[in-house]
């Protein structure tokens, strides 16, 4: 039986990648979570039934806790999902971004090292080190697509941390031999996404009759994977992945971000017309763009697909009726976020003296 560590799997791209493996008799998932705003236990509410699935409250940044959850539990991968995600959310309040994407980080990889020293040679050449990073890294694309050996360019204090987080783990790579992967996604959507993001919140506030807010002139690109595309490569990485690389997840398919909001839109009014008998994309409100918006992301995935035979499955117009439809099925989920955690609030506006 294989054990898995998954940190951050409570959160939006973690706990789906949980619910892609767990049924999986031959595997054990240990899955530590701190359940800060955006991961709770109603988002693994569900996998909390299968016995081969150990949920843990702490911090990666708690040395006692995660020391014993290695020596306990011997995991054969370790995948960490754990992190500060809004870009957002990063500008409003760096520091947090920087205390849990670089030092608690710090802290967790290296008793990840201290743990892959103490390894018999058999479970160090199987062992495994996922750091889940982002495309944010490259910055703004002009022209063309980035390669995992593209020039980073970082733009907001999220995108920095995340950088930075790569750098350390490379770093344990090269100086101490820990067999790091690096896998940077594009833009996740899919079902259990917290409703700071573009698509969730979209729909959410089209569903409340509110005004659906898109940053300057909506016309900036992104590119789009369902969240289960995106842990699917992942598991591909962990099985067909070289050590020491970087790889490139996405769809191929780049988009504006007012036309994302456009679609969700159009799938709305087939599926649950207003009572007012307008269209859902009457609610669209353009405001002030944040500061050190990316115009463009675009990443190339020859490498992952030359490698691992990985592609994804899921294309962009299925997975927005697919999410469409989970939001509508799922707003005990939402409704208690909005009541609790997070009530849609723009995030983000720095207000320049």
């Amino acid at each position: 039986m294989k054990t898995y560590l998954v940190s951050g799997g409570a959160g939006f791209i973690g706990s789906n990648f949980v619910r892609s493996i767990i049924k999986k008799s031959d595997i054990k998932v240990i899955n530590i979570d701190n359940l800060t705003y955006a991961g709770s236990i109603s988002t693994i509410k569900d996998l909390l039934k299968y016995s081969n699935h150990k949920f843990i409250k702490t911090d990666i940044g708690n040395i006692k806790k995660i020391k014993y959850i290695l020596k306990k539990y011997k995991p054969d991968f370790v995948i960490n999902f754990a992190a500060e995600t809004h870009v957002d959310r990063s500008i409003d309040n760096p520091e947090i971004f920087i205390k849990t994407n670089i030092l608690s980080f710090f802290n967790f990889i290296n008793l990840i090292k201290e743990f892959f020293f103490k390894l018999n040679k058999r479970k160090k050449n199987n062992f495994r080190f996922i750091q889940v990073s982002t495309d944010e890294v490259y910055g703004s694309i002009k022209k063309g697509k980035a390669l995992e050996n593209s020039e980073i360019s970082t733009s907001s204090p999220y995108s920095a941390s995340k950088s930075s987080s790569e750098q350390i783990a490379l770093s344990y790579y090269k100086t101490y031999k820990l067999p790091v992967i690096i896998p940077r996604s594009s833009n996740n959507y899919g079902q259990f996404q917290f409703p700071e993001k573009l698509i969730p919140l979209s729909i959410i506030n089209a569903l409340n009759e509110k005004k659906i807010n898109i940053y300057g002139n909506g016309l900036q690109i992104r590119n789009w994977i369902h969240v289960d595309d995106n842990n699917d490569a992942i598991i591909n990485l962990i099985n067909k992945g070289k050590v020491g690389q970087i790889y490139n997840i996405g769809n191929n398919v780049e988009t504006t971000n007012i036309n994302i909001v456009k679609n969700i839109c159009k799938i709305l009014d087939e599926i649950i017309p207003r009572n007012n008998k307008q269209s859902y994309s009457k609610l669209i409100n353009f405001v002030t763009d944040r500061p050190g918006h990316d115009k463009r992301y675009a990443n190339s995935i020859k490498k992952i697909i030359r490698e691992t035979k990985w592609r994804p499955k899921i294309n962009l117009k299925n997975g927005l009726k697919m999410t469409v439809l989970w939001y509508l099925e799922n707003k005990h989920w939402w409704k208690e976020i909005q009541k609790k955690k997070y009530k849609g609030e723009r995030l983000g506006r720095v207000e320049f003296k």
